[in-house]
């Protein structure tokens, strides 16, 4: 081609001493010659291909100036680009004009079938000289990084680069048509009716719960709410065992895994240890109080419940980290990091407010640094397309009512907790007001505050407060305080036929 031969000349000069940048000049000429022969060459490549991704700047330069013309709905030819470009520039020191060197790209293009695939070539070069930018400047900052600033900030700031360039490099494509929007909704269902459950979500193992809402939803965040001693934690710990321990999974031919039931969880807490943690689930899953665990008060039967449940839960793709008051900034870098490394099909935080935000929004309040750690979850939760279950403080006006029962507006710190939220769920046991009201034994007073504890005793509600995607309600659960374990209610249409 006479066309790359002239450009040989330039760029076939003895190699320097330094490695050049990947690149691939050929399939940047063979696109944009393709683009000025026939403008819906562009149209293949506009949802993922920016100027910037070209590594001859006078290539980015006709590409910006193809784009604004054709988007603009006129037609992107020689004889319009050249317009746009300086007539006196010099194409790679070549000695050609811009209006000879755009005659020569769309005399030399073939054919537009190809576009989509130079676009992607052009794409991920561009891509690899990120790869090397980014890793260039990991080195030159940590020869030169100043006293005051901690290793481990550089390292959250090069894995949160690296995952960006990790999804983006999908070729993000802008705007998808509702055609297409459509077969995604019907590939969901589709999903959801060949699932156990139909469930277009992950189950959480509560029937009426997964019914309402039909499953733990991609995206979603969802907070878990309640006054202390309501049981958030154990609720979340349920959550967290019942997904985790019905994970199954399958390889794609790619080598990638895919999962079919369950999911791998990774659960951040703030406030207890890991230690803590799967005490509770192996108090909830054995039916051994954790304070007898923790005492080693238990018999022969006991401990061979323990071990086998602990090796029932072996293989449980259920990760903990409990390091303790991490900024949104940490928790995020180690979110993308377990799904890179490890999946990631449930996230779960406890809880909430024990995160702290930006220094910047720090100074300006508790208020709008809750704030940006919500709309930071819901962004996180849209990144990793992950359900984000989070667990939050209700304020004490609560306490102040006859009602009990929680409403949105008493949670606590920020409006945008509700605002942020798909879902919004609160945990409230009546039975625990109840028995902090109890009378003087011996007293017909006592005698009704029997009743009423028989009435609410193991009983709980989890009050759908908002949801983004269907109805509120209340739903009844079975709790058994002694083991933190939240359960199915029994009902008629769930027993078996009688004969």
């Amino acid at each position: 081609m006479a066309l790359e031969s002239t450009l040989r000349k330039v760029i076939d000069q003895p190699e320097p001493s330094y490695r050049q940048a990947p690149h691939n000049v050929e399939a940047e000429q063979a696109l944009l010659g393709a683009i000025l022969v026939n403008n819906e060459a562009f149209y293949r490549v506009s949802d993922f291909l920016n100027p910037q991704h070209f590594f001859e700047p006078i290539h980015a330069k006709i590409y910006e100036v193809a784009a604004s013309i054709i988007r603009a709905g006129k037609t992107a030819t020689p004889v319009t680009v050249k317009t746009f470009l300086p007539p006196d520039a010099d194409i790679a020191g070549a000695g050609l004009s811009p209006a000879q060197y755009l005659a020569r790209l769309a005399a030399e293009a073939t054919t537009i079938i190809n576009a989509e695939d130079y676009g992607r070539t052009i794409y991920d070069l561009a891509t690899r000289r990120d790869l090397i930018q980014i890793g260039e400047e990991m080195v030159n900052v940590a020869y030169d990084a100043p006293v005051d600033f901690a290793p481990k900030a550089q390292i959250e700031d090069v894995e949160r680069r690296l995952y960006e360039l990790a999804e983006v490099g999908r070729y993000n494509r802008g705007f998808i048509g509702f055609s297409e929007a459509t077969k995604f909704a019907i590939d969901l269902a589709s999903k959801a009716y060949q699932r156990d459950g139909h469930l277009s979500g992950l189950a959480t193992g509560f029937i009426e719960l997964d019914q309402k809402m039909g499953g733990l939803q991609s995206s979603d965040l969802v907070i878990v709410a309640g006054r202390p001693g309501m049981g958030k934690t154990a609720f979340a710990t349920n959550v967290a065992y019942n997904v985790a321990i019905n994970y199954q999974g399958r390889t794609r031919a790619n080598g990638s895994t895919e999962t079919i039931t369950g999911g791998i969880v990774g659960f951040f807490s703030l406030e207890m240890s890991a230690e803590q943690l799967a005490t509770r689930i192996i108090s909830e899953q054995t039916e051994i109080p954790s304070s007898t665990i923790r005492r080693g008060d238990i018999n022969e039967a006991d401990y061979g419940k323990l071990v086998a449940a602990a090796q029932d839960m072996q293989l449980m793709p259920l990760y903990i980290d409990e390091t303790g008051g991490i900024s949104i900034a940490q928790l995020a870098a180690r979110a993308r990091r377990l799904k890179r490394q490890r999946g990631l099909d449930l996230m779960i935080v406890d809880y909430l407010q024990l995160l702290s935000g930006s220094t910047h929004r720090a100074r300006e309040g508790r208020v709008q640094e809750v704030s940006e750690i919500t709309t930071a979850l819901k962004a996180l939760a849209k990144e990793l397309s992950v359900p984000i279950l989070a667990i939050s403080q209700l304020s004490r006006q609560v306490e102040s009512r006859d009602d009990k029962r929680p409403q949105l507006s008493d949670l606590r710190e920020s409006g945008s907790i509700e605002q942020d939220a798909d879902v919004v769920l609160f945990v409230f046991r009546e039975e625990y007001y109840v028995r902090n009201r109890e009378p003087e034994r011996n007293s017909d007073k006592h005698v009704e505050w029997e009743l009423e504890l028989k009435k609410v005793e193991g009983h709980a509600d989890i009050i759908i407060g908002k949801h983004r995607h269907g109805p509120t309600g209340t739903i009844e659960l079975s709790f058994q305080s002694q083991f933190t374990r939240f359960g199915n209610l029994g009902r008629e249409e769930r027993l078996p036929e009688r004969r």
